[in-house]
């Protein structure tokens, strides 16, 4: 693995941005500002707004106008969720871009901005991996908490508790985090677009672990981006559990379907084990209403969730819309 603490400064390769925004501009304005800021700068970016209501067209128009390198637009015609976002500008990028141009691909929401000299920071770790994550600050300044491997028994990830790297500056995990992962091209354009049929959640982490079953996925002791959207949290000492919404909690469980038939497409799905993965899941859910939010009037999203994750997984024309050819059984 390449990346070590004494590496040679590495020259940053040619990378994509892909951006997914619905209704947040002035955070989109803030992300913006930040990537024109970036040293050495991208090779490109491409936003998709997702049917945004608000002047998220104005604020894409100015930043196509003052910024150096290629910018593209992706407006859908209705909001698809992040899932729909990313699988759009995947594809986009991909069309848009060549190896020559971009070997990269780099992932965020519109609640972050990006530090400076992140592309380069990066660069070192970029030679022999299918996705890497760098690090992020919370909106307060301090390391916001992402370290996790995904058990296939349980379809969980769980977190990875201690410090991570005390040994190196690279840890080996195998989900993926589309708020901020460097995709490789070459394994994009294998793998395919995400499956947008997520809408919101799992999505990303089953895009990483797929890619993982035959490439190495990092995450990497360098901080790339800075949350800048507050969110109300509790620390429960492994980890935080930041607010959430409906919309999220239905589909933290709806979706559970979805990842069951990826476990089963990898051959890698476990009845009894998944059973303790949605429990737990739900469970977290509900300490997030009790100690984050203060109520459990979000508990019926939940039930609607799991409710619908039951008919996804009993569909027979389910197919997977990810995946490399030469994984599967």
């Amino acid at each position: 693995m390449t990346g070590s603490a004494g590496d040679e400064p590495a020259v940053a390769p040619a990378v994509h941005l892909v951006v997914v925004t619905f209704n947040r501009s002035v955070y989109l304005r803030g992300l913006l500002d930040s990537v024109l800021g970036l040293d050495p700068a991208p090779a490109g970016v491409t936003v998709v707004d997702n049917a945004s209501t608000d002047d998220t067209p104005a604020v894409l128009a100015a930043f196509g106008a003052r910024a150096p390198f290629p910018v593209q637009v992706e407006r859908l015609p209705v909001n698809s969720g992040g899932s729909g976002g990313f699988r759009d500008g995947v594809s986009a990028a991909l069309t848009a871009t060549t190896p020559g141009t971009a070997g990269w691909l780099w992932l965020m929401d519109d609640d972050v901005v990006a530090v400076p000299d992140a592309l380069a920071a990066i660069a070192p770790f970029l030679a022999d991996a299918g996705a890497v994550h760098g690090r992020r600050w919370d909106e307060e300044g301090r390391p916001f908490f992402w370290q996790h491997r995904f058990s296939t028994w349980l379809g969980v990830p769980l977190p990875v508790p201690g410090n991570v790297f005390r040994h190196g500056p690279v840890m080996r995990t195998d989900v993926g985090c589309f708020e901020g992962m460097f995709l490789n091209r070459s394994t994009a354009e294998r793998l395919g677009p995400p499956d947008g049929r997520f809408f919101l959640t799992w999505d990303d982490a089953i895009y990483g672990w797929l890619i993982s079953r035959t490439e190495p996925v990092t995450y990497v002791d360098r901080y790339v981006l800075r949350k800048v959207r507050p969110q109300r949290h509790v620390d429960l000492g492994v980890r935080h559990l930041n607010d959430s919404s409906d919309l999220s909690r239905y589909h933290v469980m709806r979706n559970r379907g979805h990842v069951a038939r990826y476990l089963q497409t990898e051959g890698c799905w476990s009845r009894p084990g998944f059973a303790v993965g949605t429990a737990l899941t739900a469970a977290k859910e509900l300490v997030r209403l009790l100690f984050v939010e203060h109520g459990l009037r979000g508990a019926v999203p939940l039930w609607r969730g799991w409710r619908n994750s039951r008919t996804i997984l009993h569909d027979p024309a389910w197919t997977p819309e990810m995946g490399l050819p030469e994984m599967g059984t």
